[in-house]
């Protein structure tokens, strides 16, 4: 089996959103500015966007990247970016760790919906084909697989804004964990650090 890698981007003052995530604003109240890097630069969701990454920021994405085979995501993240569509945007299939599993979408639109971390898991690892799965948020499927001891990676993006309120990457995280720092990449909208964990 590959790595697992947690990632996720965070204001300066720890918040993974604004105020009001959720479908009707996604990342919250202000929270967009979390994801300049993502989009190639500033963008709102009132105006029309592109998804144009480019710079260093593409070239640290592509490299964490490109040895994914599967992913997971809470259902907090699924729900606030509409379900993306209908259809899954990233490399491989991705599980989606819900307790509300009845509504599973068809296979097609490739996500897999599965009750307990421990079960996304082992779900993504068997797509994943002994490729590396992403953990891509949110905040809680994050804090529940480093509490588990399960990531072996951990990935911070911070945007350069301090956001005030929203959701903090660890609120509530009360475990003693040693990170060593294997890369960082800088651009004008986030400073990217690689943390392997320590075991």
């Amino acid at each position: 089996m590959g790595k697992v890698i947690a990632s996720i981007t965070t204001s300066v003052d720890g918040f993974v959103t604004g105020p009001d995530d959720g479908p009707a604003y996604g990342l919250g109240k202000g929270g967009e500015r979390l994801h300049y890097w993502v989009m190639g630069g500033p963008w709102t969701y009132d105006g029309g966007h592109d998804f144009a990454m480019h710079g260093p920021d593409k070239e640290f994405f592509d490299d964490l990247t490109a040895g994914f085979g599967a992913g997971i995501c809470g259902r907090g993240m699924y729900d606030a970016a509409g379900a993306w569509g209908g259809t899954n945007p990233f490399p491989g299939p991705l599980v989606v760790l819900t307790h509300r599993t009845g509504d599973q979408p068809a296979p097609e639109a490739g996500f897999t919906f599965v009750s307990g971390l421990d079960a996304a898991l082992a779900q993504a690892a068997e797509k994943a084909g002994g490729k590396d799965v992403g953990i891509g948020g949110g905040a809680d499927v994050i804090r529940q697989a480093l509490a588990a001891g399960r990531v072996d990676e951990l990935v911070l993006s911070t945007a350069p804004v301090i956001l005030g309120a929203g959701k903090r990457l660890f609120d509530g995280f009360d475990h003693d964990i040693d990170l060593e720092v294997v890369k960082v990449v800088s651009s004008p909208y986030a400073t990217h650090v690689r943390y392997a964990v320590t075991k």
